[in-house]
């Protein structure tokens, strides 16, 4: 009886994962979608919206998924989340893979669902099935423009600094020993670390910094005549960045946050220490 239990709560973690990812990539991947393939047939100077557009959504699309899942899962909804919480806030590691394969899995039924009702205008704007749009399904360095002289290797510093900051802000904003967010409002501040790190950190490798959001969508986009989809606009093999990049980056931001704050943080039972504003839990 206890093993069925075990077994059904996983069950049920996976499925907040798998749904909880959807979500986010179901913003994400159309939000790009809308301004990269309607807006250059509708209006080739602005289009409709611009990179804050993108950046706003995708937070949002966090924001959204993190309260479907977080009841059940933590909603992790990123390997680089999943692997960092395991390395350094005790969470299990036989639940690594399978936390990371439903994340996956959410993501590319998501893309595929992308690109599913923006076929019509994917194929107008790129007949080819391009770089020209890849870009609405994964991530390309310089966001796939050649005149911006970003490879594989500056695309992966990005990837490694942009991740290390999720993760650093991820573990201080869920600490309950430093200064949490109260009223359940920490999915939203989760969604505007997002948003900034778009706004801050979009130009040289797209801000993928989650191994699943990247890899879901660029296998569905393969699937459905994105046959370069594993290589970047130099004809380089890519796809390996924003797998391996992001998992660096979240142990780098996770183990920082661990050795320069967490461990001088005062247990539950010490008052705070002088000069800090008292929170509603002290």
């Amino acid at each position: 009886m206890a093993e069925r239990h075990v077994r059904s709560g996983l069950v049920g973690e996976l499925s907040a994962e798998f749904v909880g990812t959807m979500i986010l990539i179901l913003f994400g991947c159309a939000v790009v979608a809308q301004v990269s393939a309607g807006g250059a047939l509708t209006d080739p100077a602005g289009g409709l919206g611009d990179h804050d557009s993108i950046a706003w959504a995708w937070g949002l699309g966090v924001t959204l998924g993190v309260y479907v899942a977080a009841r059940l899962s933590g909603a992790h909804l990123n390997p680089a989340v999943t692997v960092a919480l395991a390395a350094f806030k005790g969470f299990p590691w036989r639940k690594v893979a399978p936390y990371a394969l439903a994340q996956t899995a959410g993501a590319f039924v998501a893309a595929l669902l992308v690109r599913w009702n923006y076929s019509e205008a994917l194929a107008k704007a790129d007949p080819g099935h391009t770089v020209k749009t890849q870009g609405v399904f994964s991530t390309l360095p310089g966001n796939g423009n050649p005149a911006l002289p970003v490879h594989e290797w500056g695309a992966f510093r990005d990837q490694v600094i942009g991740t290390a900051i999720l993760l650093l802000l991820i573990m201080a904003i869920t600490d309950m020993l430093n200064t949490p967010p109260g009223a359940n409002l920490a999915p939203l501040l989760i969604g505007l670390v997002v948003v900034a790190i778009g706004m801050a950190w979009g130009t040289n490798a797209g801000y993928a910094i989650n191994p699943a959001r990247d890899f879901g969508p660029r296998l569905a986009s393969f699937l459905t005549g994105y046959g370069g989809a594993w290589r970047d606009q130099y004809g380089n093999l890519y796809f390996w960045v924003p797998i391996i990049a992001p998992l660096i980056g979240g142990l780098l931001g996770a183990g920082l946050y661990k050795v320069l704050i967490s461990r001088f943080l005062p247990t539950a039972e010490a008052e705070p220490p002088p000069g800090r504003v008292p929170s509603s839990e002290d």
